[in-house]
């Protein structure tokens, strides 16, 4: 039987990354759950879309393991921009700064694994969920990664940091996929757009607005949680959330940039407890089906006083 028109796009996807990367280059996570397998369903997309879309998740994933896992500096001169701008706090500005940064963690942790668990791709941006573990045996750090592409190469950078608990207050890991279907990669791109605007508008009330009756028009009443502070279900997020508001009255929460792909949709955003107060950075990453926000995760990081490359984290 002939493949299916999405099964040709996905093909096309793929082979479009590894005719760029080099067939050895591709991670196996960029077909396991990237464009690959995740565009395959997105009915509007053409060729060309899939192939850069595929083109940018794969390096993406090559450049984090390559840099992390084997301190390889010359992926940073093939695929990232000399100019590259970052905005982690702790590395400085440019590619000479990756590389150094690619050095520093190969020397003191040679056995670094970046573990990326899911991808979201939009438009010029990738988003990668990772378990980065840099000594074996431990649980690591939870990291959320968003690059951005100009020209086909990496030109910016955030990311968003959180140590991964012994224990979860629901049970929950910082990683896994529990709605159903359990499967890592987005799904339903024919919904990207709905589903983007569901969750921005969701968060706005709840987390803008400090509206804790959204919890009731947004969310499915048993979603699942992966914050490891929190227990699932919406009850529990109003008493949660409705605590948080309360001990922080003057809270601020001000998006920076929303990535969709299908059934899921990040929200990269700063919260400010009280004016004064430099804040957090927080990555929320929700899950869609059937019109609910059915499963989150977060990863929430506190932005520092000071930065080695004086871009700030936003």
């Amino acid at each position: 039987m002939p493949p299916t028109i999405p099964a040709r796009r996905a093909v096309v996807a793929f082979l479009a990354a590894a005719a760029v990367l080099g067939a050895t280059a591709v991670p196996a996570a960029a077909a396991s759950h990237g464009p690959a397998a995740g565009h395959a369903a997105h009915g509007q997309r053409g060729y060309g879309d899939l192939a850069r879309l595929g083109y940018q998740e794969a390096v993406a994933i090559t450049v984090v393991k390559r840099v992390f896992e084997r301190g390889d500096t010359a992926v940073v001169d093939r695929f990232v921009r000399p100019d590259y701008i970052q905005h982690n706090p702790t590395a400085a500005d440019g590619s000479a700064g990756l590389k150094g940064l690619a050095t520093s963690i190969h020397q003191q942790f040679p056995e670094a694994r970046y573990n990326v668990k899911r991808a979201v791709s939009e438009g010029d941006l990738v988003l990668l969920h990772s378990n980065v573990v840099l000594v074996p045996g431990t649980k690591g750090v939870s990291v959320i990664d968003i690059f951005r592409f100009q020209g086909g190469r990496i030109a910016e950078h955030w990311d968003v940091i959180q140590n991964v608990p012994d224990t979860t207050a629901s049970g929950n890991d910082m990683f896994s996929t529990l709605s159903s279907p359990q499967v890592s990669q987005p799904l339903d791109h024919r919904l990207t757009q709905a589903n983007k605007a569901l969750v921005t508008k969701a968060f706005d009330e709840l987390m803008v607005h400090k509206d804790l009756s959204a919890l009731d028009r947004y969310w499915d009443p048993g979603y699942l949680q992966h914050n490891p502070q929190m227990l699932s279900g919406v009850p529990a997020a109003k008493a949660g959330l409705g605590g948080y508001f309360a001990s922080a009255p003057q809270l601020t929460v001000t998006p920076k940039r929303i990535i969709a792909e299908g059934d899921l949709v990040a929200v990269h955003s700063h919260y400010v407890n009280y004016p004064g107060d430099r804040g957090s950075a927080i990555l929320d990453l929700f899950r869609v089906r059937n019109g609910k926000i059915v499963e989150h995760w977060d990863i929430i990081q506190a932005v520092p006083e000071s930065s080695a490359n004086g871009n700030g984290m936003f």
